[in-house]
């Protein structure tokens, strides 16, 4: 690019200062649309210690982006899939903590130091799967850093009482000295982050309502290819997923017990053993159980059972790409994905009582419930849209960067 001979020194001087950071950035290109491949692209995660939700964002992130790099807290490979495990994953100084991997929530106030080491001065992308602490890392000033945010931290925001009481005196005693700063830098940290993202509009307004910022909605990946729909239609109710308090599977082992409806759980947790003690004969716990068993019974249940509150929800859409309905209670991601009468049905109230109401209305419309309708209402969520929908807006926001830096330097230049 040659300057025009109108071009005054120190306007001369103050676009050399700003040559080498421009020819860094690989977003601002003269066609004025970014070529996502050529860009240096870091993948920031809090931690990859299991498959869950938020670890099968990443792999999508990673197909959208193969030239990427995952930067995470701790990782313990046992516990991650086979194509995570062919990433460069680096990670952070906890790490090297003896029992780092099993007491990785326990480090929670060195967090904040852990992410801010990370040296990601080197790529023009940045995104943030964000759930424990992610968001806060450092970037390039002209760097994008997009966060897709699953949740704003629980623990410290408006589960903070549930998780404190759930620890031994001197972690309630560190966790009330150690929250209030967590919660500052949190917000801080937010405004480092270009664009937010939510999973959920339940989700945008938890961000809105910590952070102050308003944010797209994109809702997750879920692998509807995996599923399909079964033959006939099941004799039991299920319940899947972690046997913790706040899911609360013990609206539905009450509900089924105390009607004598089929019901067969799976999953594991700490509430594993007080369910069973007041579980009835027609309640059937399988424990923890590989995928094929879960897509097994996704496609013979009745109808799957949803009594919990969650951010978004994976299940129930896994359950509607089996072609099987879902009661869920009428909170949280539940009202997107559950959101017609033709693939299942909300409960108001998060009680035993509200749950059985439905079932008997669900029982005597049971057969009008078309599965492969219901199937087609789940491929609105899958990972081809996801990845449509994040791409679209990734090439925007880098566009805008483009035109912002284009419009800059003519400024400069006349």
């Amino acid at each position: 690019m040659t300057l025009e001979a109108t071009t005054s020194l120190p306007e001369v001087m103050a676009f050399l200062a700003d040559a080498p950071v421009m020819t860094k950035s690989r977003s601002i290109e003269t066609s004025g649309k970014s070529d996502t491949k050529q860009l240096r692209v870091a993948i920031v995660h809090y931690w990859l210690v299991s498959m869950r939700g938020g670890e099968k964002v990443v792999e999508e992130l990673c197909r959208m982006f193969p030239q990427a790099d995952i930067f995470t807290l701790v990782c313990n490979p046992d516990r991650i899939s086979d194509f995570l495990k062919t990433r460069n994953i680096r990670t952070s100084f906890l790490q090297k903590i003896p029992g780092a991997k099993r007491h990785y929530t326990k480090m929670l106030p060195l967090m904040p130091f852990a992410l801010e080491q990370f040296d990601l001065q080197e790529y023009d992308l940045v995104l943030s799967s964000e759930s424990g602490p992610a968001k806060g890392v450092i970037t390039r000033a002209d760097a994008l850093h997009i966060c897709y945010c699953h949740s704003p931290m629980r623990y410290i925001w408006d589960q903070f009482h549930v998780y404190r009481l759930g620890l031994p005196w001197l972690g309630r005693a560190l966790m009330s000295i150690t929250a209030p700063m967590l919660r500052a830098w949190d917000v801080t940290t937010a405004s480092r982050v270009d664009v937010f993202v939510a999973n959920s509009g339940y989700v945008a307004n938890r961000i809105q309502r910590f952070y102050d910022r308003d944010s797209a909605v994109i809702h997750p990946p879920v692998a509807t290819d995996d599923f399909a729909v079964g033959k006939g239609r099941g004799e039991f109710y299920l319940y899947a997923g972690q046997l913790t308090a706040y899911k609360r599977p013990d609206i539905a082992v009450r509900a089924c017990s105390e009607t004598g409806r089929k019901l067969i759980v799976i999953g594991e947790g700490e509430q594993t053993a007080y369910l069973k003690s007041i579980a009835g004969p027609t309640v059937q716990f399988l424990g923890h159980q590989p995928f094929s068993v879960l897509r097994d019974h996704l496609s013979r249940c009745r109808a799957l059972l949803f009594p919990g509150t969650e951010d978004f929800g994976i299940l129930p859409v896994e359950a509607m790409a089996s072609g099987r309905p879902v009661l869920a209670f009428d909170a949280g991601g539940a009202r997107e994905t559950v959101s017609s009468p033709h693939v299942g049905l909300r409960f108001a109230l998060q009680s035993k009582e509200s749950l059985l109401d439905t079932m008997v209305t669900f029982e005597e419309i049971e057969d009008d419930f078309d599965p492969n309708a219901i199937r087609e209402h789940a491929l609105k969520f899958s990972s081809m849209v996801f990845r449509e929908r994040l791409n679209a807006l990734i090439e925007e926001q880098l566009s805008r960067r483009t035109d912002a830096s284009a419009s800059s330097f003519q400024g400069r230049s006349h």
